[in-house]
């Protein structure tokens, strides 16, 4: 049921090098012409040539990390097929460009590209379209990147039924890493893919509604709408909503979450250069709206129960460090602090906060990143079991405890690759858009285990942050410079084992890091010396 193919036409083969400049597992980044560049990848004596950025953001894919037959893109840690160019771990939405290579008998590379992908490093995988012999009906609620993209891999796995996406807002999915630094975008410019996009593909979007009742007995979910949509089988990807802590006074205008694109626009908006603001808490969003703020705002404050931000993360000395960064910046510190009470004018408008140690601050706009809650209200009585934290455990296949009723990104509570047995919840955007593409295989009868790596990235004040991995920790090694913000820090728990890795300024090695758990290989203490004198774990990597 896919569109009926066609011939590809295709450039004039162009020489790009000899065969014999090419060593085993060397990539390479070669500019086709002035607005076309491939890379080129010799393994096991197999050349291949694919688009040379990751379609993601941009990050230069020869800078990456080479394994089996695929290469994951050295910023974000997304992964992609280099026989078929397909996209196999996430953040991003597309492929690569799949280009010809041929060796002539001089032995000169020869490497010609579709006319249709000139100028271009992205490609979307074909999708089947709807066939009315087929009854099935799949539901998907959410509007996040897991949603998306579990209705995209469902179509892109050959799924000919009925396709609906439920989504709660009224918006389109969209890139909820941007809505914080694009106010001078429209909405739909944000959006993961656009109206036609999902008409084109026959995918049912309802906007502007939320799931209010699942019927796991008769598979029929109950819409706010007033509708019901029976179901043969259904994906829940319903996500966080933002948390408000319990402190007088936290209800008045200008208190402000920031969980969607309404959310950031209004806070927006209510910002010029006179706006005092300030953002309680240690979590990324705090962090990461205090950075984007501070050259808008009159001032910001930063107040936080912990002394450092991230700590969980990425621990106390890169904490200190980013506390640093902050401070550089004219973001005013308030650690080991907290609210207690906020205090307003006449009108029901904030106007200041009173701090634990009884100290008052000017406060026009208060934002709070205090924690969320999973959305899974609706669930309640459906047979779908609830953990206390309001998470829903999910097996390998990210099965639900009944078998038509697949959940994942932030409320899944699902195993991970690494030191951990025991399930976790996390939030992380490429983790979760990873799981609609396999709960999306799972529901095609795929037979697809989640093989997850948690991949964490922040961007504070121009300087990228990345971490892979998960687990406790009790030891940190550093190797470079804090202070220059060029290093590599390992976490290590009370086995000397490496449970995650973390840098800045020092690109490949995080997702290398991730490439290694992913073959189910890892580190220990007694290996980052060696590593510090020579970055050999591309050796591992390639070592079977």
């Amino acid at each position: 049921m896919f569109p009926n193919s066609y011939k590809y036409e295709y450039t004039d083969p162009v020489a790009v090098c000899y065969k014999s400049d090419l060593q085993d597992n060397e990539m390479r980044h070669v500019e086709l012409n002035e607005n076309t560049s491939i890379l080129l990848v010799n393994q096991n004596n197999i050349l291949r040539a694919v688009g040379a950025h990751c379609p993601h953001r941009g990050a230069p894919l020869s800078k990456g990390v080479l394994s089996r037959n695929r290469v994951r893109c050295p910023w974000h840690g997304a992964c992609f097929n280099l026989e078929t160019g397909d996209i196999e771990n996430f953040p991003g939405l597309d492929s690569l460009p799949c280009h010809q290579v041929n060796v002539d008998a001089k032995g000169k590379v020869l490497v010609q590209v579709r006319r249709s992908d000139l100028q271009k490093n992205f490609r979307i995988k074909k999708m089947a379209r709807r066939s009315f012999k087929d009854n099935r009906c799949f539901v998907v609620v959410g509007g996040g990147p897991s949603a998306a993209v579990c209705v995209e891999s469902l179509r892109q796995e050959s799924f000919t039924g009925r396709l609906i996406l439920v989504c709660r807002e009224k918006h389109l999915p969209y890139d909820r890493i941007e809505i914080m630094n694009s106010s001078k975008n429209k909405n739909n410019q944000l959006c993961l893919r656009n109206e036609q996009f999902y008409k084109d593909n026959d995918i049912e979007v309802i906007l502007g509604v939320s799931a209010e009742k699942l019927d796991t007995f008769r598979s029929i979910l109950y819409c706010s709408n007033g509708k019901s949509l029976r179901y043969d089988k259904i994906y829940i990807a319903t996500g966080y909503s933002a948390k408000r802590p319990d402190i007088p006074g936290v209800s008045l205008d200008n208190v402000k979450t920031i969980r969607n694109i309404d959310d950031a626009r209004s806070i927006l908006k209510m910002v010029s250069k006179t706006t005092q603001v300030v953002c309680l808490g240690s979590s990324f969003m705090a962090v990461e709206a205090a950075a984007n703020l501070v050259s808008k705002a009159g001032s910001v404050t930063l107040v936080s129960r912990q002394n450092v931000p991230f700590k969980t993360t990425l621990g106390d000395l890169i904490g200190n460090r980013i506390l640093e960064l902050l401070k550089e910046n004219n973001v005013k510190l308030r650690m080991n602090s907290g609210i207690v009470k906020v205090l307003g004018n006449l009108y029901n408008e904030v106007r200041e906060v009173e701090l634990l140690d009884k100290s008052i601050i000017p406060c026009d706009l208060l934002i709070l990143g205090t924690g969320c809650l999973c959305n899974t209200e609706f669930l309640k009585q459906s047979g779908v079991k609830i953990n206390p934290n309001g998470s829903v455990d999910v097996n390998d296949f990210l099965q639900t405890n009944v078998r038509n009723v697949y959940v994942g990104g932030d409320i899944a509570n699902a195993h991970v690759l690494g030191g951990i047995e025991d399930r976790v919840n996390i939030s992380h955007y490429g983790l979760a858009q990873y799981h609609g593409h396999i709960a999306a295989l799972n529901m095609c009868d795929r037979i697809a285990k989640l093989e997850a790596i948690p991949f964490f990235y922040t961007v504070i004040f121009g300087k990228a942050f990345r971490c892979a991995g998960y687990g406790s920790y009790k030891d940190v090694i550093v190797d470079g410079n804090l202070d220059d913000l060029q290093f590599v820090a390992y976490f290590v728990d009370d086995q000397d084992v490496v449970t995650s890795v973390a840098s800045c300024g020092r690109d490949p090695i995080v997702s290398q890091f991730a490439e290694l758990i992913s073959q189910h290989k890892g580190l220990c203490r007694c290996q980052i010396a060696e590593l510090k004198k020579h970055n050999w774990i591309s050796e591992l990597i390639h070592h079977n």
